[in-house]
């Protein structure tokens, strides 16, 4: 018997229950009767539910880890007009999630704001091209989650360099399945809810054959950050403040910053010509060293001793 009951509280000791609430983000009222669905979700990316409930009139729901696994993670869902909105990870130690807000859609509205846009640009390969990664920061400044109205209006686009080859969409809020390139723009059809900012990923290649690249700017950008593995590259702005050296994984980068850009502004980064940098010398200084002592070496032999 007092086996039985010490087993009963072990178990309910591992079991967590985590409580919030659903909110409608437009009034901030209840969202009642709302299914509510707890995601287990491993390091590998499947996931699965493990527990599912109601709201009650409050917008209040709980449901219950029943046996915790500290290598997945665990989040919160709902659904509302047809789109998933998703709790923060639930972190080890703590049940009470803040409010989940739903929204009604629309393909109209405000337009969504590009709050920060970061480029990186790597040191040239071997085969002289440049690898580049841009990470934005979308926000929806509506009342209503942002859905695309059909295949030919996206839900945002935005301008990327024509030189820009090999593109591809990185991991981010937005999933690739919903972004595309067409012709100079990347389109996204996903849905963007307010109140919180997505963040889209992309990468695409520089040519050995572009020495200067032009970042363009096609919209309203609050802010623009710059990580340039090239530290002797040139970067034309308007206005531009330089943040001094970044160390990253291991790598150093030149970091600029702009303020908040109008649409249209000019901001270019042109490179430095690899003829000239300091590693490109190494070859010449050592082959005129050979030549140098091949010369020393023949002119001693030929020289008669008295």
């Amino acid at each position: 018997m007092l086996l039985c009951l010490a087993a009963a509280g072990g178990l309910r000791a591992q079991q967590v229950v985590v409580t919030g609430r659903v909110l409608k983000g437009s009034t901030g009222r209840p969202a009642a009767r709302t299914w509510v669905v707890l995601h287990h979700v491993s390091m590998g990316g499947g996931g699965q539910p493990v527990d599912s409930t109601r709201t009650d009139d409050r917008g209040a729901y709980a449901v219950t880890i029943r046996r915790p696994d500290s290598s997945a993670i665990y989040v919160v869902s709902t659904w509302h007009s047809g789109i998933a909105y998703f709790s923060e990870p639930i972190a080890p130690g703590r049940s009470d999630l803040r409010p989940l807000y739903i929204y009604d859609t629309s393909s109209t509205g405000p337009a969504v704001r590009v709050m920060r846009r970061l480029v990186t640009v790597a040191k040239e390969k071997q085969d002289g091209s440049r690898d580049v990664l841009e990470l934005l920061e979308l926000e929806n400044p509506g009342v209503a989650t942002r859905v695309a109205r059909d295949t030919l209006v996206a839900t945002w686009a935005g301008a990327i360099p024509p030189v820009a080859i090999q593109f591809r969409v990185g991991q981010g809020d937005v999933s690739p399945q919903v972004v595309t390139r067409r012709g100079d723009t990347v389109a996204v059809y996903g849905p963007l809810p307010p109140r919180e900012r997505k963040q889209l990923s992309y990468s695409y290649v520089l040519s050995a054959t572009v020495r200067r690249v032009a970042v363009p700017i096609d919209q309203p950008t609050e802010e623009v950050d710059l990580l340039l593995e090239d530290t002797a590259a040139v970067v034309a702005a308007e206005r531009l403040d330089s943040l001094g050296m970044e160390a990253v994984g291991g790598r150093r980068f030149a970091r600029y910053r702009t303020p908040p850009l109008a649409s249209g502004a000019q901001l270019a980064i042109a490179f430095a010509d690899r003829r000239f940098t300091p590693e490109s010398m190494i070859p010449l200084v050592v082959g005129l060293a050979a030549v140098v002592l091949a010369i020393g070496f023949t002119v001693a032999l030929r020289r008669k001793p008295r």
